[in-house]
């Protein structure tokens, strides 16, 4: 049996992404946990793997020549896993473009929108001076999630998932979709609605959406502890190296 893919994750939308390829792949991994809440992505360790400070990340033991290979970004992880595994990732040409691009859509559109209506909807602090800021951002990122939603469920009118077959990018978009906590009705979304429960009842999902779940906090509770989390995640600017 090949050596273990280290899993550098925290319980999140896009910690659960790889968790959850990891799990449908059949790849041998082991956890190692990043403590969002309280900085741990910026421990040295870490950061040589991820120069973002950013979770997830791997580190393959076997990389392609034999040696360890780090990897960073959850849409670049879930490319490589499909590569080693020869699964969810088509080979061809076109099969590939349209996992691909329906990957990016995800990295770049639904994973930030939705976050940033996560972050207005659940984290924000009420403004005691001026409310309108507050307002415009929950307004702002719940609508542009409510765009991303139709766009999802027109693309599922006539086909199973995302690319046609189950790929990479049902792994991807599938985390993200947290309708109550984003402000949505699914309703309002049929095929998207169906979509997230077939992609929901695989064994192997549940199994990686499942990971870590005693280690996950919520930031969004009250209290001391919870907002010293809330502060180191969400007041972050730019590490200077020591000099």
């Amino acid at each position: 049996m090949s050596a273990p893919i280290e899993l550098w994750y925290w319980p999140t939308p896009n910690g659960w992404k790889v968790s959850i390829a990891l799990e449908e792949m059949g790849l041998p991994y082991v956890l190692k946990p990043v403590n969002i809440g309280t900085g741990e992505q910026f421990s040295p360790a870490f950061q040589a793997i991820s120069p973002n400070g950013r979770m997830p990340a791997i580190v393959d033991p076997e990389g392609p020549d034999g040696q360890p290979l780090p990897i960073f970004e959850s849409g670049a992880i879930l490319q490589y896993l499909g590569v080693k595994s020869g699964q969810f990732y088509p080979q061809d040409p076109r099969g590939k473009a349209e996992v691909d691009q329906w990957l990016f859509w995800q990295v770049g559109g639904l994973g930030p929108m939705a976050g940033q209506t996560h972050h207005f909807r659940q984290y924000a602090p009420a403004l005691t001076a001026d409310q309108r800021h507050l307002a415009y951002g929950v307004r702002r990122y719940t609508n542009e999630t409510h765009r991303l939603y139709g766009v999802m469920d027109h693309r599922l009118s006539d086909r199973d998932y995302l690319a046609g077959d189950y790929s990479i990018a049902d792994m991807a978009a599938w985390p993200w979709m947290l309708p109550e906590l984003q402000g949505q009705d699914l309703s309002e979304f049929p095929n998207l609605a169906a979509w997230m429960a077939r992609v929901g009842a695989r064994p192997a999902v549940k199994a990686g959406r499942a990971v870590g779940d005693d280690l996950r906090r919520n930031l969004a509770a009250s209290g001391a502890e919870a907002a010293k989390a809330r502060a180191v995640l969400f007041g972050q600017r730019a590490h200077q190296p020591d000099r």
